[in-house]
């Protein structure tokens, strides 16, 4: 039997857009078919969202996107104000970007391994990448350990993760200086995990409410709904910008119809762009068009691209074009998380 250093060897290593400009591939895009000329239009749009002065951007991000290299260029969009706030399922943020944050790796795998195996030397497999199922119970009981020093009340997400920014700041050192959450604390960039029980802050949630049964603290994602509604009720114009697809896409898309609800006057999504390999036949909302989403009142049809890719192939190349492309150095810095202090 092998023992787990021999599979906790090599560490994924996250893309750096700053190094690599790609402007010239992506514009060669153009003059192709399919998904490259689709890709291409994606990175215009995404771009047109930096150059308008009216427009909030907004990311969403769903699926294994850190653990397989993607983190810095998040980070990146965030250290350049290329984004005003995030919606992202609760495993980019916390098993992977706060995991990475402590101090723990994701490491390159195979899926041609025995997973029994992997079981018994307690290694966790995203498909081609292993992480260390010890140290992520490490995650779980810091995410525990947080939310001890709280005051016993509901809080959102977004509350929350100011809170692990703010503990990264006081009890973190060099490795949490790429975290998407510490950079986000920094740049007053709100995150929201409307389903943040479905991950490591999940189980330390149930560690926390079970040594304080009387009173604790609870997760309220109606306020999360409500927060991210007062950021569309803000912005004059809004662009999202969606890595996958499930509760993040749909939670970004639903605060149109949430404002309208308010003020009966609240537009649509300007830009929409999203990045997915879901197919769209069955009716799933991971892959429901940018068009359909026009029926629901959601996303304007004017500037929207559904990008058919996966993400590790088409983020780089869409963030990139847009980084090099230097619409962000003069754009208004919001600090949408001002709005809640």
């Amino acid at each position: 039997m092998s023992s787990k250093k021999d599979y906790l060897k090599e560490v994924v290593q996250h893309f750096d857009i700053k190094k690599h400009n790609v402007i010239p591939i992506v514009e060669a895009m153009e003059r192709m078919a399919f998904s490259a000329r689709d890709l291409n239009r994606a990175a215009k749009i995404y771009d047109m969202m930096l150059n308008d002065d009216k427009t909030t951007v907004i990311l969403t991000l769903a699926g294994s996107l850190f653990s397989a290299g993607l983190k810095k260029i998040v980070y990146d969009l965030i250290s350049n104000n290329m984004v005003d706030a995030i919606v992202s399922t609760g495993a980019v943020m916390i098993d992977q970007d706060f995991f990475e944050a402590l101090g723990f790796k994701h490491y390159i795998g195979s899926p041609n391994v025995d997973d029994n195996e992997l079981r018994d030397l307690h290694i966790d497999r995203i498909y081609d990448t292993f992480i260390d199922e010890d140290e992520l119970r490490i995650c779980d009981e810091t995410t525990a350990k947080i939310f001890d020093s709280f005051e016993p009340r509901a809080y959102s997400s977004r509350e929350l993760l100011w809170h692990f920014g703010k503990y990264l700041e006081d009890n973190g050192g060099p490795k949490v200086e790429d975290s998407v959450i510490y950079a986000a604390y920094k740049n007053n960039v709100p995150i929201f995990v409307p389903a943040f029980s479905d991950c490591s802050a999940g189980f330390g949630i149930i560690m926390h409410q079970t040594s304080h049964p009387e009173e604790h603290v609870s997760f309220d994602s109606g306020k999360d709904f409500l927060e991210l509604t007062k950021i569309k009720l803000e912005s004059e114009e809004t662009g999202i910008f969606m890595v996958g697809g499930g509760v993040p896409k749909n939670f970004t898309q639903d605060i149109v119809v949430a404002a309208d609800i308010l003020t009966e006057e609240a537009p649509m999504h300007k830009y929409a762009i999203q990045i997915t390999v879901a197919d769209v036949r069955d009716g799933a909302l991971s892959s429901s068009t940018l068009k359909e989403a026009n029926s629901w009142g959601k996303v304007a049809q004017t500037f929207e691209q559904m990008v058919y890719s996966e993400a590790t192939v088409a983020l780089p190349l869409i963030a990139g074009y847009a980084y090099h492309k230097g619409s962000w150095k003069n754009r208004k810095k919001r600090e949408l998380t001002k709005l809640f202090m």
